[in-house]
C-alpha cells in the first residue's frame, strides 16, 4: 500500500504512519491532536463540521468542545499556527473548521525511502515561482501560474498579495477551485503585493497595459479572462480592446461604473461620498480599524467581527496608505459603459443576490451592455464568495460549464 504525503510550507504530514516534520526533523504532537490534524488536511477541500470532529476524536462517542478546542490548540501549535493568526486552520463559525494552506500531496509506495522530511525521494517543489515582467510604462508586475491545464487569467485587483493570498481565508480556496484542471494565471496590481509601489500613472490603459505584458511574459494568445470587483472593469475593457485574446469573458460582483460615476441623485452622491471619507478616515488614521472594519463588512457581510479585522490587517499587508486611499479613488470614478458593447466574446456574469458593496443592478447593466452575455444570480450577501456558503460551489460550476462550451 502507499502512504500519503502532504507537504505545506517547511512541514510534511504523512497521513498513514501519522507522522509530522518540519525541515526533515520529527515534530513531537500528542497522538489526538496530530489524528485531528490529519483529518482536517485530508478533508482539507470543506469546512469540517465541529461536530464530525468531535465523533472522530472520540472514535464514535462525541468528546466535549473543551476537548476539541484543546486539540486544535496544540494541532495549530504543532505547525506554527495559533487561535487567534488561523493562516493554517481556521474556524468558520458556527460551522466548523477548515485547514487552508496550499498543500502539495504525493503517494509514498510502500517500501519507498522517504526524505527526512517524509516526502518522496523525488518531488516537485510545493513553494510558487513568482515572476516579474515590466509594463509599457516600465512598471514592474509581479505574476505567478499555478496548476496545470488550459489557461485561465484573473485579472487584478486590489487587496492581493502574490506571497500570502494562498494563505489567506479570504482567497485560499479561490486558488483551489480555480485550478481545477486548469492553470491559473495572476498578477498583483500596480500599486500593490509585489508588483511596484510606486504608482506612477494609473490609468485604464495602463491596467490594460499591464495585462498585457502579464499574458506575453506568460506565452499566452487567446485565453478566457476572469475579472472579480473591480478587476471586472479591467477585464471589460481588456475584451473591448483586445478582442483577438480573449476567448471567454468571466465576471462575478463586478461593475462597469464606479459609485460616483453612476451616483444619479444627490443622495446617491453623497452616499458614495460618505463611502469614500470613512475609508479615507480609516487609512489616513493611525488606529483605524473601526473605520477599516466597516470596509470589510461590505466585502463579508456574514463574516464575524474578527474576520472583519483580520480582513484590515490583510489590507495593510498589500499596499501603503497613499496607494490604498488612490485605489479607491480611482476605482470609484472607473467607467467603462461606453465600451463594453464592443465586446464581442462569450461573456459570463455572475453576481451575489444581496451583495453589499456592488448592488445587484451593477450587474444587469453589465448584461444590458455586453452582447453575448448571460447572468447568472446566486443566494449571497458577500461581495466576494466563501468557501462555506452554497453560493461558492454554484459560481464554480458555473464557470466551469461556462468554458467547456
Amino acid at each position: 500500500m502507499g502512504s500519503a504525503v502532504y507537504r505545506f510550507g517547511q512541514y510534511a504530514l504523512d497521513a498513514d504512519r501519522h507522522r509530522l516534520s518540519h525541515d526533515g526533523q520529527r515534530v513531537e504532537v500528542e497522538p489526538k491532536a496530530l489524528e485531528l490534524l490529519c483529518h482536517l488536511v485530508e478533508h482539507r477541500g470543506r469546512v469540517v463540521p465541529a461536530e464530525e470532529l468531535r465523533n472522530r476524536m472520540g472514535h464514535g462517542h462525541a468528546v466535549s468542545e473543551a476537548a476539541l478546542a484543546s486539540l486544535l490548540r496544540t494541532a495549530r501549535l504543532a505547525i506554527g499556527d495559533n487561535d487567534t493568526r488561523q493562516q493554517l486552520i481556521r474556524a468558520v463559525r458556527p460551522h466548523g473548521y477548515q485547514f487552508i494552506a496550499h498543500t502539495a500531496a504525493d503517494s509514498t509506495p510502500s517500501g519507498a525511502t522517504p526524505t527526512a522530511a517524509g516526502a518522496p525521494a523525488v518531488a516537485e517543489a510545493d513553494d510558487e515561482v513568482i515572476r516579474f515582467c515590466r509594463s509599457a510604462d516600465g512598471t514592474r508586475i509581479a505574476y505567478t501560474l499555478t496548476g496545470e491545464g488550459p489557461p485561465l487569467v484573473k485579472t487584478a485587483n486590489w487587496l492581493t498579495h502574490l506571497d500570502l493570498d494562498r494563505t489567506t481565508p479570504m482567497w485560499a480556496h479561490w486558488f483551489d477551485g480555480l485550478t481545477r484542471g486548469r492553470q491559473l494565471i495572476r498578477y498583483d496590481e500596480r500599486g500593490c503585493g509585489l508588483s511596484s509601489w510606486d504608482m506612477g500613472s494609473f490609468t485604464l490603459d495602463n491596467l490594460v497595459a499591464d495585462l498585457d505584458s502579464v499574458a506575453d511574459a506568460a506565452g499566452l494568445d487567446r485565453f478566457p479572462l476572469l475579472g472579480v470587483s473591480q478587476g471586472g472593469a479591467v477585464a471589460v475593457a481588456y475584451a473591448a480592446l483586445r478582442p483577438e485574446r480573449v476567448s471567454h469573458l468571466i465576471l462575478t460582483s463586478a461593475y462597469a461604473r464606479g459609485q460616483q460615476i453612476r451616483a444619479d441623485s444627490d443622495a446617491e452622491r453623497d452616499a458614495a461620498e460618505v463611502d469614500l471619507n470613512i475609508a479615507r478616515a480609516g487609512w489616513r488614521s493611525r488606529d483605524g480599524s473601526s473605520f477599516l472594519r466597516y470596509f470589510a463588512s461590505q466585502f463579508l457581510a456574514d463574516a464575524t467581527p474578527a474576520e472583519w479585522d483580520a480582513f484590515a490587517a490583510y489590507q495593510r499587508q498589500t499596499t501603503s496608505s497613499a496607494n490604498g486611499l488612490r485605489f479607491l479613488e480611482e476605482f470609484t470614478r472607473i467607467d467603462v459603459s461606453g465600451i463594453a458593447h464592443d465586446v464581442t466574446c462569450p461573456t459570463l456574469i455572475v453576481h451575489s443576490r444581496d451583495d453589499a458593496r456592488v448592488p445587484v443592478a451593477q450587474a444587469l447593466e453589465l448584461a444590458t451592455l455586453i452582447p453575448d452575455s448571460r447572468l447568472v444570480l446566486l443566494e449571497s450577501r458577500n461581495h466576494l464568495f466563501t468557501a462555506d456558503e452554497p453560493a461558492w460551489p454554484g459560481f464554480l460550476t458555473h464557470l466551469y460549464n461556462f468554458l467547456s462550451e
